[in-house]
């Protein structure tokens, strides 16, 4: 397991946030994230790396550990770029087709349904029989 050493680097998180220690936006750790543009002239770095890493489906948080930045600064940086329209932003719960370049985390997003009880337990006699 990777641990963030929080005295590693605190100047490019500070710099790279703006000083901020929250996200605009919430985010859930295993949406995905995907870019809708490509990076411009004078984008900061962090930007420029995400924008590159999302041009395929990835969740924030195999974002943080391709970064190597905590989750928390990745979130700001998300926050921003979602504020700009550069990336959209899919919750697990809405679906493949949820949201568009501007989508909000779960702003499109159906209440989750719990499977049915039977089909569960059928589910854990077959594994328990394999």
């Amino acid at each position: 397991m990777m641990r963030w050493d929080v005295h590693e680097q605190p100047d490019r998180l500070f710099a790279a946030t703006g000083g901020r220690s929250r996200a605009y936006t919430e985010f859930d750790l295993v949406s995905l994230v995907v870019s809708e543009s490509e990076p411009a002239v004078g984008m900061a770095p962090e930007a420029v790396q995400i924008l590159r890493l999302c041009r395929h489906p990835m969740a924030l948080v195999e974002v943080s550990a391709r970064l190597r930045m905590p989750v928390g600064v990745v979130a700001i940086l998300l926050s921003d770029l979602l504020a700009e329209g550069r990336i959209s932003v899919r919750h697990p719960s809405s679906g493949a087709g949820g949201g568009g370049p501007s989508a909000s985390w779960g702003a499109a997003a159906a209440p989750a349904r719990l499977p049915d009880t039977g089909l569960v337990r059928e589910v854990l006699v077959a594994l328990k029989n394999l």
